[in-house]
Parts: structure tokens; sequence; C-alpha cells
């Protein structure tokens, strides 16, 4: 009966062991320092989205060394793929991260869905209208599971701009990807604009690149006085293709952040990506090391008061930039010169 037993402790032992050579690693660093795992998903590769990742990983970074933490990051893109966003979110899951973040709408939307059971923390952003997106129905008590950062374009504000630049202007063409639940809102906003003016608009479309291209070249056989185009990602992933085409015509394009006027467009009027991006891993922070719940925080929206110009453009256009910058100062909180390249500078 003994030596039963003895063999039945052995067993345990055994078992007991194994189990803890199997078990999770801890969540804290050889240096005794606390990890956090968080999931990072990028909606498309464009110099909006890309900057805005690139702000957040670098203020967790800095955040990680202020309070000797560590902020374990995995990042992914998706590149508008559905069935491939959703595989990365169930990487994430499997990973068991402590907190994700959505960058763009489609993003925050499918990770909203799969953390509905599991109450995984999610923190978007660039999300430009979460009410109508469905994510939240108050902006200021999220009262679920994320929360985040908006780049809510004041529509009006970019058409002022356009009337400021040329008072004549006669026949706007509004350029979107009707897929993009960021433009819906401020097209139909545009419209409500132009409308109560009385100016005339043609509505152009595109789902890819090659079909913005095509979009691009009926703007110009149509003779477009101006091109309105919202914080749209399909557009900002088009820009480099088509602003020499536009700017050669003598048509002006108007977007809805700098992240455009980097790439070639005329004008981006909007959110600092740079500090939307940082804003945006404080409310990270604030989740994982200050104990807050998404619930408790309400959106973060900005300031859209800055009028980013490309001066290679601009003169392309004809424009003087000291004469252009008069003239949008009454309706912006300033105006900054860009020039064209594929990135921001890091």
């Amino acid at each position: 009966m003994k030596k039963i037993l003895t063999l039945v402790i052995v067993l345990m032992l055994l078992v007991s062991l194994t189990a803890c050579s199997n078990a999770p690693k801890s969540n804290v660093d050889e240096q005794g320092r606390t990890v956090y795992k968080v999931g990072i998903c990028n909606y498309v590769d464009d110099a909006s989205l890309n900057q805005i990742v690139q702000n957040i990983e670098n203020q967790l970074a800095a955040i990680g060394a202020e309070k000797n933490v560590v902020f374990d990051i995995s990042y992914d893109n998706c590149y508008a793929d559905a069935s491939v966003l959703n595989q990365i979110i169930a990487n994430f899951i499997a990973d068991k991260v402590d907190l994700m973040v959505g960058v763009a709408t489609p993003v925050a939307m499918a990770m909203q869905t799969a953390t509905e059971e599991n109450g995984i923390p999610v923190v978007f952003s660039a999300v430009s209208d979460p009410l109508s997106a469905g994510l939240l129905a108050d902006l200021n008590a999220p009262g679920a599971n994320l929360t985040g950062t908006s780049d809510y374009l004041d529509t009006n504000a970019v058409m002022n701009l356009i009337f400021a630049a040329n008072p004549d202007t006669k026949n706007i063409a509004l350029l979107y990807d009707v897929g993009q639940d960021s433009s819906a809102t401020p097209i139909a906003a545009a419209k409500a604009y132009l409308d109560e003016k009385g100016i005339a608009y043609k509505e152009y479309t595109g789902t890819n690149v090659d079909e913005v291209i095509l979009a691009a070249q009926a703007i110009v056989a149509d003779g477009a006085d101006a091109v309105f185009t919202p914080t749209d990602n399909t557009i900002m992933t088009a820009e480099l293709s088509i602003y020499e085409m536009l700017a050669n015509a003598g048509i002006p394009h108007y977007t809805g952040a700098n992240s455009f006027a980097l790439n070639g467009a005329f004008l981006g009027y909007g959110v600092d990506y740079a500090n939307l991006g940082a804003e945006t891993a404080n409310m990270v922070a604030s989740v994982l090391l200050d104990g807050k719940k998404p619930a408790e925080l309400a959106v973060m929206t900005f300031d859209n008061g800055t009028a980013t110009v490309n001066t290679e453009t601009c003169a392309a256009l004809g424009y003087d930039f000291n004469t252009i910058s008069s003239a949008f100062a009454p309706f912006c909180t300033k105006v900054e010169s860009i020039v064209t390249a594929e990135e921001f500078d890091k």
C-alpha cells in the first residue's frame, strides 16, 4: 500500500513539474520590469497611417523608459484585406495581448466585434466618425471596451479655403472611395455646403489605385475647377499617382490631412497625425498603467485648424505661396508648407 501511495505522489510531482514548464511566461522581464503586450494593426500602407503608427511606437517607448515598464508591441498591416485583418486579430488574441490598437475605422470595427466576448481593451486611432460607424453611442462616455482618437474633419473649413483661393470656382469634383466609412459624412457635408452656395459638383470614385487614376483622368477631362477629398485612405494611397496629373491640368486638390500634401496634393487641412499618434499612445498608457477602462475615457478629437500647402504643387498651379497663405489665414489657425515625399521624416 505504501509503494502505491509513493508512486501516486511521484506521478503528481511529475505532472506538476510538467505543468510548470508549460505555464505562460511571466509578465515581468529579467530586469524586473512589467511587460505589457500590445497588438497594433494598420489598415493600409500610406503616409497618414504610417505616421500614426510610428508615433504610437515612439511615444510608448518614451513612456516605457519613464515608467520603467516594457511595451512589447506586435505590429501588422492587413493592406485593406478583411480576411487578413481577421487573421491578425485572431493572432493577437492567441498571443494574449493586453490591449489592441486599431488604426483606421475598418480595423477598429473588426476589433470591436472580436473582443465582445473576451473583453480585451481596444484603443482606436484615426477613426473619422466613431458615431456614424456604429463604434460608440457617445464620444464622451464610450461605455464599451474601446475608445481612442478621432481625425474628424471640419468639411466646411476646407470648402472655405477653396473659395478663398479662387472665389470664381464654379465646378468642384468630389473624389473618394464609396466603401470608406470615413468619407461618408464629410462628402455629405460638402454636398450640403455646395448646394447652399449653388455651386455645381460631380462625384468621382475609386476603390483602388487604378480606379482612382481613371477617376482623376475623368476629372481632368471634365475640367473641374478644384477637387475635394476627405480623410480617405484609398485616395491617400493613390495620391502619389495622381497629383502631377491634377497639377499639370491646373486643378488644385484640397484634402483632409497633411499627408496628402506630403504626397503631392495642393493642400491638406486637418489633424496633425504625429500628435494624434502620440495621444493614442497616451490613451494606451492610461488603460494599461493607470487602470482606466476604455468606457471611462472620452474619445479624443483635435483642432482641425492647420492648412498644409505643398509649395511645389502650389508653384505648378501658378499660385504664389505668400499670397495663398494670406488668403487662407482668416480661415485656419496656421498655414504650413511642405514638399513632396513618400513618407514623413522620422
